[in-house]
């Protein structure tokens, strides 16, 4: 498997090196990176807001990749990048522009050993089940309505199959960790991302690094239970 970098959101620069250093120095050297947007109208103005994030992080060379909303990723417009960011926007957009090509994505990155990167729409999408948003559970608001990504109910839809756990993101800014609690109860595991806060997959295991928390879900028993789990600290 790749490495995988999950990162719930955020812009803080103080985070950058935390949140993106550990995927730019698995893509290698100087890396091309590409930026995968899904392009609600403004995906140039956006992508190039991720790359002078990577830019500021380290040497590298963002290349845009935008895929019209509504449309589906050719893998083949990655070309030769040595790692792909997954960029923020409407996650059931995300969805369903990746999952379809899941299997060739997986590919991709396997073939170079190529890391994946996710922020945060990305984050949510790389699970095997995605948490792509809602508001409300059976009609009970569950988190704030501002959090719904343009849904009703809490939906969870097929994702990458890259990380071993439902995610959430912009967790203790947007409120949105008992959509996690509900997504996941009897279901799992699920893990919910602070902004400026990121969990890093190798193979040595997961760690969290950044500012805020990484909030680790098991809902796969009678009770769900969480862990708090802040920099430095191993995902298990």
């Amino acid at each position: 498997m790749p490495s995988v970098h999950l990162i719930g959101g955020g812009w803080d620069p103080s985070a950058a090196a935390a949140v993106y250093g550990p995927f730019l120095e698995a893509a290698g050297t100087a890396p091309v990176v590409a930026t995968l947007v899904v392009d609600e109208g403004d995906g140039g103005a956006q992508a190039a807001r991720w790359a002078g994030a990577l830019r500021r992080t380290a040497t590298c060379e963002p290349v845009p990749v935008l895929v019209p909303l509504g449309g589906r990723l050719d893998v083949a417009a990655l070309g030769d990048a040595d790692a792909v960011l997954v960029c923020g926007g409407l996650t059931p957009a995300y969805a369903a522009a990746l999952a379809p090509a899941a299997g060739e994505l997986r590919a991709w990155l396997a073939a170079g050993d190529r890391p994946y990167g996710g922020f945060p729409a990305g984050a949510a999408v790389a699970a095997g089940r995605a948490l792509v948003g809602g508001w409300r559970s059976g009609g009970v608001p569950v988190c704030p309505e501002d959090a719904a990504e343009d849904l009703h109910e809490v939906a969870v839809v097929e994702g990458l199959g890259l990380a071993p756990w439902t995610v959430d993101v912009h967790c203790a800014q947007w409120g949105t960790l008992p959509r996690l609690l509900t997504a996941v109860a009897g279901a799992g595991r699920g893990l919910a991302l602070d902004e400026d806060t990121a969990v890093h997959l190798d193979g040595d295991g997961a760690r969290v690094a950044g500012r805020g928390t990484a909030w680790l879900v098991d809902g796969g028993g009678a009770a769900v239970t969480v862990t708090a789990l802040r920099s430095g600290a191993c995902v298990h």
